[in-house]
């Protein structure tokens, strides 16, 4: 199970937003670059860095300075907010993140998304903000999109999605539980990682996390943020309650995610090249000749 650590910006700050929205934001006295730096000393493998100044208010001003995040850090980032067409993704991959997140896009521009994931195979991820009765949110909380979970689940890994964020709207992840009873039903319809994005409120709900299991699959992994700056746990006690799959196992990518492209390649090349790509995974997990 991955361990993510999130690093929300607003107006060029690392920000936190006790409810979800900005209503009652707090800005934090560390800068972004420095926030994830900090991340990812403590013992985070991976990070989300949300843009809500493009969420919310259609502003891409951040992006110079995502930028510079995924320079600093050597470990996958994965940016959201905002991020709603081709030429969006492309700046974004192409500054060296590992995979975007897409949410209204996602609901309301379906094709594009499906043709997205087709031209970007295993970097575009969906985000899902849900109300209780599985309703989506989109545009940061601001509307109600008709659609349910379920259904766009099944839709979004048709279309080849790498994975899944799962949010609910409002929910103060500081006092109330995540939403296991959604988190357990997406779990149930894909095969790709679905990862709570919502927070947690001690180690107990992420032991929780960690042991929910629906027909042999579990949650691909969870952000934290707010409950580790507000003492709840530390980054080394959720490492540990995770176990080894808290960071990347093979350099900065997933062995999964390998396995799964060196899969992709085979396909597409022939029976001949399944032998080479899966030895080369191994070869890469057994240190990449570096002891040579």
């Amino acid at each position: 199970m991955d361990l993510y650590a999130r690093v929300n910006i607003l107006d060029g700050r690392a920000v936190r937003l006790p409810h979800g929205t900005l209503d009652d934001v707090v800005f934090l006295d560390a800068d972004p670059v420095q926030r994830a730096r900090g991340w990812i000393e403590k013992g985070v493998g991976h990070l989300l860095v949300v843009d809500l100044d493009a969420a919310v208010r259609g502003d891409y001003k951040n992006r110079e300075l995502i930028g510079e995040i995924v320079a600093a850090v050597d470990v996958p980032v994965q940016v959201a907010g905002g991020i709603r067409t081709p030429q969006g993704v492309e700046s974004v991959l192409a500054m060296g993140a590992a995979s975007v997140v897409m949410g209204t896009a996602a609901i309301e521009h379906q094709i594009m998304v499906w043709d997205l994931c087709r031209e970007h195979p295993g970097r575009i991820v969906v985000s899902i903000d849900l109300h209780p009765d599985e309703e989506i949110a989109t545009r940061g909380w601001m509307h109600n999109s008709g659609r349910y979970l379920e259904e766009v689940l099944i839709e979004m890994s048709s279309a080849g999605a790498a994975g899944f964020m799962l949010a609910e709207v409002g929910r103060d992840a500081l006092e109330e539980p995540p939403n296991y009873q959604a988190l357990s039903h997406a779990v149930s319809i894909v095969d790709e990682p679905v990862v709570a994005a919502g927070g947690v409120r001690d180690l107990d709900d992420l032991a929780r996390l960690r042991d929910l299991e629906v027909d042999g699959k579990h949650l691909g992994g969870v952000v934290v943020g707010r409950e580790v700056t507000a003492g709840r746990f530390t980054i080394e006690e959720a490492v540990a309650l995770l176990g080894a799959d808290a960071v990347p196992s093979v350099g900065p990518w997933e062995r999964a995610d390998l396995e799964a492209a060196a899969s992709r390649y085979a396909e597409s090349a022939g029976d001949p090249a399944a032998e080479s790509a899966r030895a080369f995974v191994e070869w890469l997990a057994a240190g990449g000749g570096s002891a040579g």
